[in-house]
């Protein structure tokens, strides 16, 4: 079985497009793979939906799939259709950031000739500006190391308290932040 031919895969991304918008308007699993079915007798709406889950079956005249191999079916699509809108944001936003590169480059041409021929400090500023927006732009900076530690640098106790304790503990702090009114 080779690649679906055009028709086939528009007719399958449609399905896909139906899924999420059944899912994102709450239709359980169940419904949703019923309303996409091949089979008339399985599809809730009595017609074959093209391209339908088990439409192999439905084109051999076999047992339409189970309602746990529909719904199985339902996920997969949607997931598939998630993972290409992923994939498509993916390509958009990297067009997006090669945009914006390209004018940075620009911005900081003009910026940084003025920085270096005159030394104003104003163009200096601007320049290191679009440096630090082009490094966020491409995740050159490495996040910064935070590490937590006791009294004097010394590591911190980390103890199990029970439900009790911790309202004991909780009691005292209120009374404490009410003595000191």
């Amino acid at each position: 079985m080779g690649r679906p031919d055009k028709a086939t895969r528009a007719a399958i991304s449609q399905r896909r497009a139906d899924a999420i918008d059944m899912r994102l308007a709450g239709v359980d699993w169940l419904t949703l793979a019923r309303k996409l079915a091949a089979d008339p007798a399985t599809n809730t709406d009595r017609i074959p939906y093209p391209q339908g889950y088990g439409i192999e079956r439905y084109r051999k005249g076999q047992e339409p799939p189970t309602d746990t191999q529909l719904i199985q079916a339902a996920c997969k699509d949607v997931r598939e259709a998630l993972k290409e809108r992923r994939t498509d944001l993916d390509e958009k936003a990297d067009d997006l950031r090669e945009v914006e590169n390209a004018r940075l480059d620009r911005l900081f041409f003009i910026a940084y000739r003025q920085a270096v021929k005159d030394g104003n400090l104003a163009a200096i500023d601007r320049a290191l500006r679009i440096m630090e927006r082009r490094a966020r732009l491409l995740g050159l900076d490495r996040p910064n190391k935070t590490e937590v530690t006791g009294a004097d640098g010394a590591a911190i106790e980390i103890t199990n308290v029970a439900l009790d304790e911790l309202e004991a503990l909780i009691g005292i702090t209120e009374e404490a932040a009410r003595g000191s009114e």
